[in-house]
């Protein structure tokens, strides 16, 4: 078999296992009147970075925490976490923080169970493989599995909320960067 087909299979596997009822109910903490801040460390970050890009794409007013022009958070705001394991310190204090704070916690994890998960008003699982060995098991390295599902996960939401906001592609498109 080859490595494209495998990972391919892999990434098959995890999305399968992805419920797509915890999409749709993540979905009322997404309002265009509320205040989006996206955090991850490391490649999730960078995952978090693309689902804060397209929000703004269709309309939504969103920041990536560490940002320069990122504003403080408010009660209300909504907070989206991820992080494979569930356990990134870094990840886990600041969403503590903000939970303290009254936001929304919205989580993407490989571990329901983890100190994460626990502080989250929705959960969506995303069972790819993580550093820490867990999810679904993977030929790749590290947490690669987890990226990979995660990016297709938050697209998937992404769309769902496209839809129920009847926002268009050519919408989207108005959004996107025209200094190319």
């Amino acid at each position: 078999m080859s490595t494209m087909t495998t990972i391919m299979e892999e990434i098959n596997q995890v999305m399968q296992q992805v419920d797509e009822s915890q999409l749709e109910a993540a979905m009322k903490y997404f309002q265009k009147d509320k205040r989006i801040f996206v955090i991850g460390a490391g490649r999730s970050g960078f995952q978090g970075k693309g689902f804060a890009m397209r929000l703004m794409h269709i309309g939504y007013t969103d920041y990536v925490m560490g940002e320069t022009i990122t504003p403080s958070i408010q009660k209300g705001d909504t907070w989206v976490a991820i992080s494979g394991s569930g356990t990134t310190k870094s990840i886990v204090a600041d969403t503590q923080a903000a939970k303290k704070l009254g936001l929304d916690i919205v989580v993407l994890t490989s571990d329901p169970t983890s100190p994460l998960a626990e502080l989250a008003d929705q959960v969506i699982v995303v069972p790819g493989a993580t550093k820490t060995g867990a999810g679904v098991k993977s030929v790749q390295l590290l947490s690669s599995l987890f990226d990979q599902t995660v990016h297709i996960t938050m697209d998937a939401l992404t769309l769902m909320l496209a839809k129920r906001d009847d926002t268009s592609n050519e919408d989207a498109l108005h959004e996107h960067v025209n200094v190319e």
